[in-house]
C-alpha cells in the first residue's frame, strides 16, 4: 500500500476508535442555547429512576463489543467496565488502538506509533456512565425517550454543553440489560457501539486501567 494510503488508513482506524467515546481532538465552540427537555409521563420519570438505579449498580462489566462507524466501517474488541471512573477498550486488529480512563483522564493510546494523547473524561459524551452517583438530570439533560417492545432509548447530553454531543443509551427490557450506545458527535456523526454477553460482577486488575506515560498512576 501506498504511504499516502496507508497513513489515509491509519487515521481513519483512529478516528474510528476515538469516535466510541465521542471525542474530539479540537475544542468545539458552543453558542447554543439551553437544551429542551423530553416531554416525560409518569411511567418515563419511573423507567428513568430505574435505569439509573440499573446503572449504578454496576460496579465491574465485560463484554465484547460492536463498533459502527459513521462510515459504515466496524471494528470489534473487549470492553472493560469498573465503575466510578474507569473504562478500557482493547481493539482487535487491524485497529491497533487502546483507550483507557482512570476516572480523570481518557488516554488514547496509538500502539503502532505508540502515541498517546489525553482528554479530560468529561470531555466525552459518555463520561456521566463512569461516576459513582449516575443521574439522568441536574448537568444531564434528557432529550428524547422512546420506548418499544421490550426496549427502552435514552438521549442525553451534557445541561452545560448540550452541542459537545449526544449519546443515546439502547436497553433490552425485562429484565433491564444495556445493548448498546450510540455516539452523535459534534459534527453530527453517528457512531453505534453495541455490547455482546455482558457480564456484570467480573473480577478486574487495577493496573487494566492504569495510563500509560503517566506517573501517577497509583495515586
Amino acid at each position: 500500500m501506498p504511504l499516502q494510503g496507508h497513513l489515509s488508513r491509519r487515521a481513519l482506524l483512529r478516528g474510528a476508535a476515538v469516535a466510541a467515546l465521542g471525542l474530539t481532538f479540537a475544542p468545539v465552540l458552543s453558542f447554543a442555547a439551553a437544551p429542551v427537555s423530553a416531554a416525560l409521563t409518569p411511567e418515563d420519570t419511573a423507567d428513568l429512576k430505574r435505569i439509573e438505579s440499573y446503572l449504578g449498580g454496576i460496579k465491574t462489566l465485560q463484554a465484547l463489543f460492536q463498533q459502527t462507524n459513521p462510515d459504515g466501517s466496524t471494528a470489534e474488541g473487549e470492553l472493560y467496565l469498573s465503575r466510578p471512573g474507569k473504562l478500557r477498550f482493547e481493539y482487535q486488529p487491524p485497529v491497533q488502538m487502546l483507550i483507557i480512563s482512570d476516572g480523570n483522564f481518557v488516554a488514547v493510546n496509538d500502539l503502532e506509533l505508540k502515541n498517546v494523547q489525553f482528554f479530560p473524561v468529561e470531555s466525552t459524551p459518555v463520561w456521566f456512565l463512569l461516576r459513582e452517583a449516575i443521574k439522568l438530570s441536574g448537568d444531564v439533560t434528557v432529550t428524547r425517550f422512546e420506548r418499544g417492545p421490550k426496549s427502552l432509548r435514552v438521549t442525553c447530553v451534557q445541561t452545560k454543553d448540550p452541542n459537545s454531543g449526544a449519546i443515546t443509551l439502547v436497553f433490552q427490557d425485562d429484565p433491564l440489560v444495556l445493548k448498546q450506545w450510540i455516539v452523535l458527535d459534534p459534527q453530527h456523526r453517528l457512531t453505534t457501539v453495541a455490547l455482546i454477553d455482558p457480564r456484570q460482577g467480573v473480577e478486574l486488575k487495577p493496573e487494566m486501567f492504569y495510563l500509560p506515560n503517566r506517573a501517577d498512576n497509583h495515586g
